[in-house]
Parts: C-alpha cells; structure tokens; sequence
C-alpha cells in the first residue's frame, strides 16, 4: 500500500489523519504549517448582516475581536468550521459542504452584507447581485522545513494531501531544497485551483470530486492500492 503524507496545520492534520487511518490507509501527519493569530481591528457588527467562516483557524485564533461580532450570524464551509465557531461563542445558521462559493448560495435575502473572517490565504469568491463583503484576516499559516522523517518518506512512492495553495507552492519548493524526485510522488488536492499551485514534475495529480476532507480521503483510498510512478530521470 502506498502510504499518504498530510501535512496541513493542527488541529486539522490529525483530523485529517484519523479519518484516513479509520480507511484503512496508511497515514503519515507531518504539520508542515502553523496557524499563528495576526493583530486586527474588529469593524462594529452594526455594519453587517452576517459572518463568512471558511476555517475553524479564524475562530480558533480570532481573538477577543470576536467577541464584539457573536451577535453575528455564521455561514460556515464546513462542519469544523461550524464546531469553532460554535465554542467561540457564535450562532451557525448554515453549513456548506460544497466550498466557500457555493455557501454563498445559501445566503438568506435579509443578510446582504457579509463580513469574511480570514486566513492570509483565501479563495476569492463571486458575490450574488446585491451583496457586499469586507474581510477580516485574523491568522496566518507560517511555513515549516521538512522534517528529516517525511524527507526519508518522500524518497519513496508516495501520495500527499494538498488543503490549501500554499501547502500546494511549499512543499513543491521543499521538494527542490532537498533534492526529492517529484516524479516519484503523487499528489491529491482538495481543488483545481490548489492542484494547479502544485506546478508540474509530480507522479500524477488529482484532484477530490468536492472541496471536502472526507471527497479528498475517497480518492486517496481508490489510488493507495496502486504502486504509483516509478519515477523518471
């Protein structure tokens, strides 16, 4: 079998691995990120309708600007998201499944001005007719080097979990400051978008059916009984 690496923050990272080795797969957790909070200033909620949530890390690390928005609804992309907002204090009153633009399809007509809580990362989005959005960035990802362990990992076939564009851009430069064969390796990426930050030179790319964890552990499942590439030179 061949194993699969998840390299995305904590607390996701191990969410993420549980769910795979609850597949059956092989599973390997290497955080090659770490959500730290960035310093912002907190608009007055009297100005919106409602809360974007497209991570649990904006809840998680938002800080005590929070508290003056929890008279806010929350449209959360997921339900991780959903769950941090929840501990924080906040009131869901939708969950996506589908990502953060398909959420929007699930605005109610009262809530036309929307507040985005954020990442420095983040998926630019179409708005409906009518609808205005300002965003908040509350957090960062910071990099991490590979560790010697997942260096010795990827010296073999095997496949990596993509969540975001910047895992996607990170671990392809890692790939190239340690001289690993990209060609030996096979990448799974929650999106095209993220798929095609990857850049080229992997085994194969593929991309989950939805923008979801549990579309993404699907395909990891149909592809680990599969050898891979052998590499080129």
């Amino acid at each position: 079998m061949v194993p699969l690496v998840v390299i995305r923050p904590e607390p996701g990272c191990a969410a993420s691995l549980a769910a795979a080795r609850a597949a059956r797969l092989e599973a390997h957790g290497f955080p090659l990120f770490e959500v730290v909070p960035r310093s912002w200033e907190a608009p007055l909620s009297s100005q919106f309708d409602a809360i974007l949530g497209g991570s649990g890390n904006a809840f998680r690390h938002g800080g005590k600007g929070l508290v003056a928005l929890r008279d806010l609804p929350v449209y959360a992309v997921g339900e991780t998201t959903a769950s941090a907002a929840r501990e924080a204090g906040f009131t869901v009153i939708a969950i996506g499944n589908g990502g953060m633009q398909g959420l929007l399809s699930e605005l109610r007509p009262e809530h036309r001005r929307l507040l985005r809580i954020v990442g420095d990362e983040r998926v630019p989005l179409t708005l409906p007719r009518g609808v205005t959005m300002d965003e908040r960035v509350v957090y960062a990802s910071v990099p991490r080097a590979m560790p010697p362990d997942l260096i010795a990992l990827l010296r073999e076939p095997t496949m990596i979990a993509l969540h975001s564009a910047d895992a996607a851009r990170h671990v392809a430069a890692q790939c190239v400051t340690h001289g690993i064969r990209r060609s030996l390796l096979r990448v799974i990426a929650l999106s095209p978008r993220i798929a095609s930050a990857a850049g080229d030179g992997w085994g194969e790319v593929a991309t989950a059916t939805m923008p979801n964890d549990k579309a993404l552990l699907a395909l990891a499942v149909q592809m680990c009984q599969d050898p891979g590439p052998r590499g080129r030179d």
